[in-house]
């Protein structure tokens, strides 16, 4: 693999080829047809539980957020600006959500969080094999939390610099800057890793 962007695992891929688009959706729930936001659900409920595991390194709690983040959107929906896109929405609903979460396991602890990674099961776990990815996973979840959020929003979820700068409240500079520190930390990390398999040989 030439670059860490193809050595980045797939992540949970949302249909963009559904014959009813977001802002329809969102309309027909505030007409009163509930079961349009259950389709809403079904189209970026793995997403979201993808960005949420990987920012809490935990499996319960990215499905709580995952959960909690619907019941707000839907609570909420009166307030989504026409024309938006509802995918930037719920992520960054979804994201402070997360950052809530990790705010409260700091106030609950007076040491650091441990930098390494869950030893749980991923998402795509099953559907990965290989040394190469396992490493990767392990690499990207010793990233700083900001650098983590941007690489699953970019490598993982495909999402554009404008829309993780809305998502995550940055500007898109800064976006880029953070990604281009993140995939130097990913290959400094994975080279250390190699060279450390390879002295044990």
């Amino acid at each position: 693999m030439t670059s860490v962007a193809a050595a980045v695992m797939e992540a949970p891929l949302i249909d963009t080829a559904t014959t009813v688009d977001d802002q329809t959706l969102v309309a027909e729930t505030l007409a009163g047809r509930g079961e349009a936001f259950g389709t809403l659900v079904e189209r970026y409920d793995r997403a979201v539980y993808h960005l949420a595991y990987r920012t809490l390194h935990d499996a319960e709690e990215a499905r709580d957020v995952a959960q909690e983040a619907f019941f707000k959107a839907f609570r909420s929906l009166r307030t989504f600006r026409p024309g938006a896109k509802f995918s930037t929405w719920i992520f960054s609903i979804a994201y402070h959500a997360c950052c809530d979460r990790l705010s409260r396991r700091k106030r609950y602890s007076s040491e650091e969080l441990p930098d390494r990674a869950d030893p749980g099961a991923g998402p795509e776990q099953e559907a990965i094999a290989g040394d190469d990815a396992r490493r990767l996973r392990a690499a990207i979840a010793r990233l700083p939390e900001k650098y983590r959020a941007v690489i699953t929003l970019y490598h993982l979820q495909s999402r554009q610099y404008d829309e993780i700068a809305q998502v995550l409240e940055i500007p898109i500079g800064t976006v880029k800057t953070h990604l281009f520190r993140a995939k130097e930390q990913l290959r400094r990390m994975l080279n250390e890793t190699a060279t450390g398999d390879h002295n044990e040989l």
